[in-house]
């Protein structure tokens, strides 16, 4: 059985690991504000854009529009998922689940995928699988801006405009509430057009032209829907480490409660065996 002095020392250390989480929890809350903000207010942009260029995808227009690359629709041989993961750990399961969904969507699919990882977890993820890993993208920071991320989806644009990949979906972790995340993989090209009823499509007038308004949105639409992703992943990831080092804190408190409890039941269980010993020899002299 240990002694008092070896959990007094266990306490110790503890309550050490406590302050540590706590204040990991307490950092992770203030950068999860700004992260929930950042992605509340990018939100309604990424949403409108995606249905602008769905529409004027769906509408009918001349030959030259079917020129964009971004829209054309080929058979699919091979196709590619950029997958979004932190750079760090002590988040409780998030990139867990992510790789899970990933590594599933993988397995699924009837053709080659290529990856491109952004974050490190990702990347030891595929690296781990033996994944095709064409590119990895890190330390992109707590607060990126859109040109930071502009590398990224311009690889992606260029990768399906040369005929790389058929299709190309986005694997991120979605943000939902505090306690919530959810991984998720959606398609990001090509482009699928909008189902319109009969009087959108009698047709808008575009100026300059329809194929020159797709022309200058599709790729201001990739690197949206990409920058808006890794917004979601970083608010998602920064929620689900507050959530992981507070209930850190909490159990370390309740270990350190148990074994100052056990500690001072051996110190009463010292003192009454040393009671009973002077009892005893008192009793011994008097006898």
């Amino acid at each position: 059985m240990p002694s008092v002095r070896d959990i007094r020392r266990r306490i110790r250390s503890v309550d050490n690991t406590a302050k540590v989480t706590n204040a990991m929890s307490l950092i992770a809350a203030s950068k999860m504000r700004r992260a929930q903000n950042s992605v509340l207010e990018g939100r309604p942009y990424s949403v409108k854009i995606q249905e602008i260029i769905a529409h004027l995808a769906a509408q009918p227009t001349e030959d030259e529009a079917g020129a964009q690359p971004l829209l054309a629709v080929r058979p699919v041989e091979k196709a590619t998922v950029l997958m979004i993961s932190p750079d760090r750990g002590l988040c409780g399961g998030l990139h867990a689940n992510l790789n899970r969904r990933v590594g599933q969507f993988i397995l699924e699919q009837p053709v080659p995928v290529q990856a491109i990882a952004v974050g490190r977890k990702g990347r030891d993820f595929m690296a781990r699988t033996h994944q095709d890993l064409k590119a990895t993208f890190t330390d992109l920071g707590e607060t990126p801006l859109l040109i930071d991320t502009q590398a990224i989806s311009h690889m992606i644009i260029d990768s399906y405009s040369d005929g790389e990949a058929d299709e190309v979906y986005l694997a991120y972790t979605r943000y939902v509430s505090t306690m919530s995340q959810e991984p998720v993989i959606e398609k990001l090209l090509p482009i699928a057009p909008a189902e319109l009823t009969a009087a959108e499509r009698a047709g808008y007038i575009y100026e300059p032209s329809a194929s020159e308004v797709l022309q200058d949105l599709l790729p201001r639409f990739v690197e949206m829907q990409v920058y808006h992703a890794i917004l979601e992943a970083i608010a998602s990831e920064q929620s689900a480490r507050m959530v992981a080092m507070r209930a850190a804190t909490d159990n370390a408190r309740e270990l350190s409660s148990d074994l100052t409890l056990v500690m001072n039941k051996l110190r009463q269980e010292s003192i009454t065996n040393e009671l009973l010993d002077l009892v005893g020899g008192q009793i011994a002299l008097e006898g």
